[in-house]
């Protein structure tokens, strides 16, 4: 690959927030050692990009030098701060840890990111108490951060407290409004809360924003969050109609749910096309058409 298509690679990777940290180490490492490394500010966001690969891939030698050059054209950067943080997570316990982040909060209680890292490694020491507090607390400060709803959510989940993580979701949405994942998310929390005409009516909202730019969604086998969104779909539809739990939202439940558990199992059909599926597609169907 050439250097442009690797940059350009990398560069993609940034911009949807995805780690890819095998192919990232690959391609960075190889063009650091070779000095091809972009020297205007999109080389300190690959700098950056590459230390926390580095980090996930334990070659933190890699890591080091990415945080030099980082630390020097950045001197006392609470970017860079916490990105050193993040490398000492890699190597030294809990307790020094903490205290790092502790003392960065101490210099600047705005510091988001130190929080956050504070926050995630509260709940890997199983100091869940701990972390679900301090992350209301940081809630409170910095309400806007929708990825900070989803984790106490996620925390609310890990301990069964559906009602609270639905909460928690609710200002998900609110704040990202356009986000499927989080439809599905809300709506996966609706179902294990035994809520399934709220769930039901998430993953519709769901497949909607996923398959409205379709030109012909009915002839495009379902994958990834659509075929997820579409299982979450046939599980309610089945339930409501064996006649599932009452809503604890006082949810009604559409009126034309055999019509959508037909459509559900077709789309969930769909992606089993092609002989070398036939024998999965024998398997689902004897599930998704029983009666």
């Amino acid at each position: 690959m050439s250097l442009s298509d690797s940059l350009q690679k990398l560069a993609s990777y940034r911009v949807n927030n995805s780690r890819a940290s095998q192919d990232v180490f690959k391609k960075g490492e190889a063009l650091l050692k070779a000095g091809k490394a972009p020297r205007d500010e999109e080389g300190w966001a690959f700098l950056e990009q590459l230390a926390l690969a580095a980090i996930d891939l334990d070659r933190l030698e890699v890591a080091e030098i990415c945080l030099q050059k980082l630390a020097d054209k950045f001197p006392g950067s609470p970017r860079v701060d916490v990105l050193t943080g993040i490398r000492m997570e890699a190597t030294q316990g809990i307790t020094p840890v903490l205290e790092y982040y502790n003392e960065l909060l101490l210099q600047d209680p705005t510091n988001a990111a130190a929080w956050k890292r504070r926050i995630s490694v509260l709940r890997r020491a199983r100091s869940v108490d701990k972390a679900t507090e301090e992350l209301i607390e940081y809630l409170d400060t910095f309400y806007t951060d929708p990825e900070g709803w989803l984790e106490l959510a996620d925390i609310y989940v890990s301990n069964r407290q559906y009602t609270s993580a639905l909460q928690a979701l609710s200002h998900a949405l609110v704040l990202n409004p356009q986000n499927p994942f989080t439809f599905v998310q809300f709506a996966e929390t609706a179902y294990s809360a035994s809520d399934l005409p709220l769930a039901l009516k998430m993953f519709l909202l769901a497949i909607d924003m996923i398959e409205r730019d379709l030109d012909s969604p009915e002839s495009t086998p379902p994958t990834g969050l659509a075929f997820r969104t579409w299982w979450g779909i046939k599980l309610s539809t089945r339930h409501l109609l064996e006649g599932g739990p009452s809503s604890p939202s006082n949810t009604s439940a559409p009126k034309n749910l055999k019509a959508l558990d037909v459509l559900a199992t077709e789309r969930i059909l769909s992606a089993y096309k092609g002989k070398e599926l036939e024998y999965q597609r024998r398997l689902v169907e004897g599930w998704v058409v029983r009666k």
